[in-house]
């Protein structure tokens, strides 16, 4: 299928080679050992980082190449194909969650402190917003920070938290104040070591599994003032213009990994033997497949078009809601699909499409789950 002739360029499809033969020498090769430690390598990044990948819509000034959001756009559909969705969410996290608020809304010595490096792969970045009982209640989370002088003193929790482990700092969302709703929240960039700050544990999942999960824990940690992102009480529009980037690139890992599952699928059914004859033969496995393919093509549609209005710079929450919720709906319901036609063999470790299924279930609730977005997309109604 085409990959959107009116989206991306020539340059973009070039571009498009260089991510997929890396991640092809890079990643591919080691995803079975790494999901088995449920880790991967640091270095990993530091070898993204010499590719560019962290920094293809950030400026020059800071390391990136301000190459733009279609490239980064390319970049995860392409790290979603690797096979790992822990991996390809270990570093397009890296390159969007735990960068952007810096990048949007830090002043130069924040960027200098924490984006600089981060693109250059020596920090490692986590963004922290949701809460143990918190789920997707942005307004409602319970972290706090009290002004002490120069500093502010936080208290809480946070949960779910990818990179959490090993990241070298940490953007969180806090109450600044708790009177306000959400309009007291704020961001404060939160550095490993700092006393009273760190991960309660490592969590373990049904998929995702090579990337770093963790529980963080604040108790009395005193973080400088200079560590605030934008404007004290400014945080709620921060999450919120975070979360549609982050939704988009949701959409997009979701429909690189549908296009490996679909492949997988058809290559396994073109060898497959049974009553005499291919299974490719059969024809409710041809419309099976062509039903995959068919959706696959509608989400990848509706994921472009988001993609094409966030790069206009138009404020597409429901179309990004509606991209977010179709592709990563489509994506679990291919991998189920995949796995009933790969019967048996499907639940053996050698075939990705066990990886695949558990992985993809994730889609329809990081970054918001469906439910969320069915909100947004009904406000947009006016309902």
């Amino acid at each position: 299928m085409s990959s959107g002739f009116a989206t991306f360029t020539e340059e973009h499809e070039a571009f498009r080679n260089t991510v997929r033969a890396w991640v092809q020498r890079e990643i591919v090769p080691h995803v079975g050992a790494w999901e088995e430690a449920e880790a991967f390598p640091r270095e990993l990044y530091s070898k993204a980082a010499e590719q560019g990948f962290f920094g293809l819509k950030y400026a020059e000034a800071h390391g990136g190449t301000n190459a733009g959001v279609f490239y980064e756009a390319v970049l995860h559909e392409e790290l979603s194909k690797c096979g790992s969705g822990g991996v390809a969410a270990g570093l397009g996290a890296q390159a969007t969650i735990a960068t952007g608020p810096l990048h949007l809304f830090g002043n130069d010595d924040l960027k200098q402190r924490f984006l600089a490096p981060a693109i250059r792969g020596e920090k490692i970045g986590a963004f922290a917003v949701t809460e143990p009982g918190g789920g997707s209640d942005v307004a409602g989370l319970k972290t706090t920070a009290r002004r002490d002088g120069d500093h502010y003193v936080v208290n809480g929790s946070k949960t779910y938290i990818t990179n959490g482990v090993v990241a070298d700092y940490v953007i969180v969302a806090v109450k600044t104040d708790p009177t306000r709703g959400h309009k007291g929240l704020s961001m404060l960039v939160v550095e490993k070591g700092t006393p009273g700050f760190g991960v309660s544990k490592k969590l373990k999942k049904l998929g995702w599994r090579a990337s770093d999960t963790a529980e963080l824990f604040f108790d009395e940690c005193r973080v400088p003032v200079k560590n605030l992102l934008g404007t004290e009480n400014d945080g709620f529009g921060q999450v919120m213009g975070n979360f549609v980037w982050e939704r988009i690139t949701l959409a997009l890992g979701s429909v690189g990994a549908a296009e490996s599952i679909l492949e997988g699928a058809r290559s396994y059914v073109m060898e497959r033997q049974a009553f005499g004859q291919r299974v490719a033969q059969f024809q409710v496995v041809k419309h099976q497949l062509a039903d995959m393919a068919t959706e696959l093509e509608a989400a990848r549609q509706l994921t472009y078009h988001a993609l094409r209005l966030h790069a206009a710079g138009e404020w597409a929450l429901g179309v990004t809601a509606m991209a977010k919720k179709v592709a990563t709906e489509m994506c679990c319901r291919l991998a189920d699909r995949s796995l009933q036609l790969h019967g048996g063999a499907g639940y053996m470790m050698e075939y990705d499409i066990q990886r695949h299924w558990r992985d993809a279930r994730l889609g329809p609730i990081g970054g918001g789950t469906s439910e969320i977005m069915n909100e947004i997309i009904a406000k947009q109604l006016g309902l």
